[in-house]
């Protein structure tokens, strides 16, 4: 058996113009300076205290709160049985079909968004039966603390050298590292593969097509 764990944004999803545009509407509506796309894109994978907490330079739980909740009401009227603004990078589905119909392999999920927002785009994308267990924020420290994977193996019975990470971040890389499990970075997320390479991804994708056989190569 294997469990292969993904990242969502920047990995499976593209949602980084959306994810940048709606920093900058939470920021400006409490009369703040918004945050460049750049700025965003660093942050993209954290939770969204946290990444917001980054963005705003500051640790006053209130403003916060105000920040994280402006955020998601907005981004929420945005994306509401929507699936063209939160769009699969190509090859993805394919890819998650094949390792779908692998009696082998397990699939989950390691994401910085909210389950709410998880189901939402599964459903949408009508992959919500792919996936055995969905680790979020909700009931997990941020990354890249290793919770996420550690329940997402207790949850399916994997161990560490069974269970593979598949992320763009150094976020999830850190978070392979601090659970004892193999990370693989993909090269058209929103950190650069030097950085994911230093963080200690065992390997670098540039297409899902190249994912099958590096899983075997690093599992066997």
């Amino acid at each position: 058996m294997k469990l292969v764990v993904f990242d969502m944004d920047g990995t499976l999803i593209d949602t980084q113009a959306l994810i940048a545009e709606q920093m900058g509407v939470a920021f400006t509506s409490l009369g703040l300076l918004a945050p460049t796309p750049e700025q965003s894109r660093r942050v993209i994978g954290l939770s969204l205290p946290v990444a917001i907490g980054r963005l705003a330079g500051s640790e006053d739980g209130a403003l916060i709160e105000r920040l994280v909740e402006s955020y998601r009401t907005s981004y929420r009227s945005i994306v509401e049985d929507v699936a063209d603004r939160e769009p699969l990078f190509p090859g993805t589905r394919a890819m998650l079909d094949r390792l779908h119909a692998d009696d082998g392999t397990l699939l989950g999920i390691a994401t910085g968004k909210g389950l709410n927002g998880v189901n939402r785009i599964l459903g949408n994308h009508g992959l919500d039966r792919h996936f055995v267990t969905l680790q979020t924020p909700d009931h997990n420290p941020s990354k890249p603390h290793p919770g996420m994977l550690l329940r997402a193996m207790s949850e399916t019975g994997a161990a560490p050298k069974e269970t593979i990470m598949v992320g763009d971040t150094t976020f999830d890389i850190e978070l392979a590292k601090a659970a004892g499990v193999t990370a693989i970075g993909v090269s058209w997320g929103y950190h650069d593969t030097d950085e994911l390479v230093a963080a200690g991804a065992s390997a670098i994708i540039d297409h899902y097509d190249e994912l099958d056989e590096t899983l075997v190569r690093l599992l066997s």
